[in-house]
């Protein structure tokens, strides 16, 4: 059956219907093909510096004010003051509010974006760089930088085109403040199409174990010659990210259970992995791994990245949950996480996690916002938000230069998905500001970034990959 959105939004009457209309989203390793503008409030100059580093150039942006409105006259022959327009659609738009400590420093915000609203190319992009609130220093500073989420959460939900809108967070005013090196990932990734089905999304941006070369920022396919564990790998959302990880050169241990082993052996071969049958649930699932990973690697051999992806969902209302239902769910989705990182994070085991190591969760936005029916899954996906969170601020783990952090998506187009309800899922599909469900590769792509040897500077962060979701956002 031919998908009824689809069906919808190729009738030449449905733009006039007022039928959403989804955008082909830009992914991939690719910029944006107009130019960069870049504009700062209060002197502001670590966006500029971070984009230096990365080789972008870039235009200085314009900014909305008065003297610089020009007259249009609409089809009604009625005038109006606009914004001087770019002399043409640029890629993205760059703001340094580092330096933003007032309200009249909001106004130069907004003077910078409004030319953008409808100056960027489609599948442009938004870049808010501000600090945290609470080093801002006195009240005013500090409500200023959280207007910035307000303002670049709002900016996602009105732009057009598979344009989207973020802002990062970093530390300037603190003895270790953010470098150019160790935000250069971030910037990164959110100026590429890996980006794609990530916006109004909050990051902080610290300070890593150690400084990232630019190389390593730029390249291709960072992840060369390192091993990456991803469970739950033999379909679906598993296989995209053990397919994306590869593509940037991962030997990528495949794991899932007995019962999906010939869809797991198909994965491994397709992308010159090895395959591990594995129940994650199981006691010794931890020092199965890394015994796999010794014997296939050699007696050096130690992972750099496990991405836990595996989980079930086993979805009643509560008052039909039974205690075997609520407590398969969190054996599975957070219980088994917890232990698998115990053993392989032993400093001393052949196998295990390595110093500089990344550590992965698959939460969800079901974990954030709930979901009727799913309170088993949902208490699984908070949990993970929580290990994640206090993994990131463990010191032991700092100094092993150990990083820990967590996607959760949102409706991604999978077998499970096409399952579901013709109007459940076309619902799904349309709740979100980028109007459209996302796709395995936009998750890969996120969890991609976050193991990136480059991100050394992310950690204790849960980012959603929904499209900027209306529900829970």
């Amino acid at each position: 059956m031919a998908d009824l959105m689809q069906l919808l939004t190729t009738n030449p009457l449905a733009k006039q219907l007022g039928v959403p209309q989804a955008t082909r989203l830009r992914r991939g390793r690719a910029l944006p093909s107009g130019p960069v503008a870049a504009g700062a409030v209060g002197g502001g100059t670590l966006a500029v510096r971070t984009l230096e580093l990365l080789g972008v150039p870039t235009r200085a942006a314009l900014v909305d004010q008065p003297q610089t409105r020009v007259s249009e006259t609409d089809g009604d022959g009625r005038t109006r003051e606009v914004p001087e327009a770019y002399p043409g659609s640029i890629g993205a738009l760059v703001v340094d509010a580092t330096g933003a400590t007032s309200i009249a420093d909001l106004e130069v915000v907004r003077g910078l974006l409004r030319p953008a609203m409808k100056g960027l190319e489609r599948s442009g992009r938004v870049v808010v760089l501000g600090v945290e609130p609470e080093t801002a220093g006195a009240p005013t500073a500090v409500a200023t930088q959280q207007a910035l989420e307000g303002i670049v959460r709002s900016v996602g939900k009105e732009l057009r085109g598979g344009a989207t809108a973020n802002l990062v967070r970093v530390d300037l005013l603190t003895a270790e403040p953010t470098s150019p090196a160790e935000l250069a990932s971030t910037f990164l990734f959110l100026l590429h199409g890996r980006s794609a089905y990530v916006s109004g999304q909050v990051l902080h941006v610290g300070h890593g174990a150690r400084d990232p070369q630019a190389e390593e920022v730029l390249a291709d396919r960072p992840f060369e010659g390192r091993v990456v564990v991803v469970t739950g790998a033999g379909r679906g959302i598993g296989a995209g990210i053990a397919r994306t990880l590869a593509r940037d050169g991962a030997l990528v241990v495949a794991v899932d259970v007995p019962a999906g082993g010939q869809g797991l052996a198909e994965v491994a071969n397709s992308i010159g992995g090895t395959a591990l049958q594995l129940d994650i649930t199981a006691a010794d699932a931890g020092a199965r791994i890394a015994a796999h990973v010794a014997q296939r690697f050699g007696g050096m051999g130690r992972i750099h990245a496990i991405v836990h992806n595996a989980g079930i969902t086993r979805d009643k209302l509560l008052a039909n949950t039974d205690e075997e239902r609520w407590g398969s769910v969190l054996e599975v989705n957070l219980a088994a996480q917890i232990r698998i990182n115990q053993v392989l994070l032993d400093a001393d085991l052949p196998g295990g996690l390595d110093d500089g190591g990344r550590i992965v969760g698959v939460a969800s936005t079901s974990g954030i916002a709930g979901n009727r029916g799913q309170a088993n899954y949902a208490a699984s996906k908070a949990g993970v938000i929580g290990l994640v969170r206090a993994m990131g601020a463990d010191p032991r783990l700092a100094e092993r230069g150990i990083t820990v952090n967590a996607v959760a998506p949102g409706f991604i187009e999978t077998e499970m998905t096409g399952r579901m309800p013709v109007a459940t899922r076309e619902v799904a599909r349309r709740i979100n500001s980028l109007q459209q469900g996302g796709r395995p590769v936009d998750v890969a792509e996120t969890i991609g970034y976050l193991a990136d040897p480059a991100s050394s500077a992310v950690t204790g962060e849960v980012l959603r990959v929904c499209g900027q979701s209306q529900i829970g956002a």
